[in-house]
């Protein structure tokens, strides 16, 4: 697992301020140092999603272990009164020191799946709750959104290209997030060489533009890149745009790249213009703002691949995974949130995911304070991520790509519909 940059290490104060307020009162009144478990979870699905898919656990990783407070941010939280004197000085030694046990990133989670696990001292544990949130539920909204993409494209590559659309930081978990749930490649250059997540790209509007005329633009990105290269063909009338992709690269053109209109009609006219002029082997990339359902509405048309942006990095309308960390367990004893709507089930929890022999999956099993009864074909959902505040389980973003493409075949073939409907397993608590 590539390690962040130190450049990159969490800001102790991008946090919500009630965090620091409840370590200030717990060391005041004795019960800082009580031994808690807290739970991350999700109560429903966004509406009309079947699954989750877990990432970001490798980001929380390195977050975790460099969650530092240095003097001059100690010195502001005392003088904006957010904190006192006493809570400065434990905060100046923050290292968390207690457990932290995960579903592995490409796990996919349903509701009131114990995705993570975090014990230790009330302190050290509440302290981390916007971290643990804020990574969580960004980049699993972005890799559930990308695997029903990648379900939605049935086989052909699909490139990240959203970088300009938000913000830049998040750009860079959504290029990881959307590469673990299987997109090929992203245009954004710091994701690969943070987390060495594929790149790739070549011209967009502005080059054809700059030039006196399209072939003129054309010819230049040929003379630099050769015909192994995607010439963007809809800067002004796509029939000519391709005559002229052609006639400056020749049959041996990689690709095309259409950008706008419609895309169906433009794909089947485009791959019967190409091998009119013989570049059969030429292939036809598609983008524009395109989702999960423009996709899948492609299915018949001939495009080799895609680009996607926006959508992705919003979660294609669901910006975030939805997911709560609660404490559910003090000294041993399982306390629980009790409201209208919003109640949880107190103590920590173990999961297995069940199994017919076929290998697809029936449900999974939650049990709270205790351990499911192991039947064959029991998947062990959680696993030891830190032991005593020390880093124990890493994971490659490849392995993590291979774990959610089993699990997607894993699941029923209604949970792999974009339809609404219910989530494709039941979680059965105990």
């Amino acid at each position: 697992m590539p390690f962040l940059d130190e450049t990159v290490a969490p800001v102790p104060t991008r946090t919500d301020h009630y965090e620091y307020t409840m370590v200030d009162a717990s060391l005041q009144d004795g019960t800082a140092d009580r031994q808690c478990a807290f739970e991350v979870f999700a109560r429903r699905l966004p509406t009309g999603r079947r699954y989750g898919v877990v990432s970001g656990i490798g980001r929380l990783a390195e977050g975790v272990a460099r969650f530092r407070f240095d003097d001059d941010t100690l010195a502001g939280l005392v003088e904006r009164e957010v904190i006192g004197t006493q809570a400065a000085e434990w905060l100046a030694d923050y290292r968390f020191s207690g457990d932290i046990d995960v579903y592995p990133e490409g796990e996919l989670y349903f509701p009131n799946s114990p995705i993570v696990t975090v014990r230790g001292s009330f302190a050290e544990c509440v302290v981390l709750e916007t971290l643990v949130l804020s990574i969580l539920n960004h980049d699993s909204a972005v890799a559930s959104a990308a695997a029903r993409m990648v379900t939605a494209a049935r086989g052909r590559p699909i490139l990240e290209m959203g970088t300009r659309r938000t913000h830049e930081e998040a750009a860079v978990a959504s290029a990881r997030a959307s590469y673990i749930a299987g997109f090929a490649a992203t245009s954004n250059l710091e994701a690969g060489r943070r987390w060495g997540v594929p790149t790739g790209g070549t011209a967009a509007h502005a080059f054809t533009l700059l030039h006196d005329t399209e072939l003129e633009a054309f010819q230049a990105q040929i003379e630099r890149f050769g015909p192994n290269t995607t010439l963007l063909v809809d800067t002004y009338d796509i029939t000519k745009g391709i005559d002229n992709a052609i006639a400056a690269a020749g049959t041996g053109l990689r690709a095309i790249r259409i950008d706008s209109g419609d895309l169906d009609v433009m794909a089947h006219s485009a791959r019967e213009q190409l091998d009119s002029l013989g570049a059969n082997e030429t292939k036809i990339v598609v983008s524009g703002d395109l989702d999960e359902y423009s996709i899948a509405a492609l299915a018949a048309a001939p495009v080799d691949s895609y680009g996607a942006g926006t959508s992705v990095v919003i979660g294609s309308g669901h910006p975030t995974a939805q997911l709560v960390y609660k404490l559910v367990e003090v000294d041993g004893k399982p306390v629980a949130k009790r409201s209208e709507n919003k109640g949880t089930v107190g103590g920590h929890k173990t999961a297995v995911r069940r199994h017919k022999p076929t290998g697809t999956a029936t449900e999974e099993i939650v049990v709270s304070q205790g351990e499911p009864e192991s039947q064959p074909g029991d998947l062990n959902l959680q696993v030891p991520l830190y032991r005593g505040g020390e880093l124990v389980h890493t994971t490659s973003m490849d392995a993590a790509r291979e774990r959610l493409r089993k699990r997607l075949i894993s699941i029923p073939w209604e949970g792999l519909k974009l339809s609404p409907g219910d989530p494709a397993i039941p979680v059965i608590a105990y």
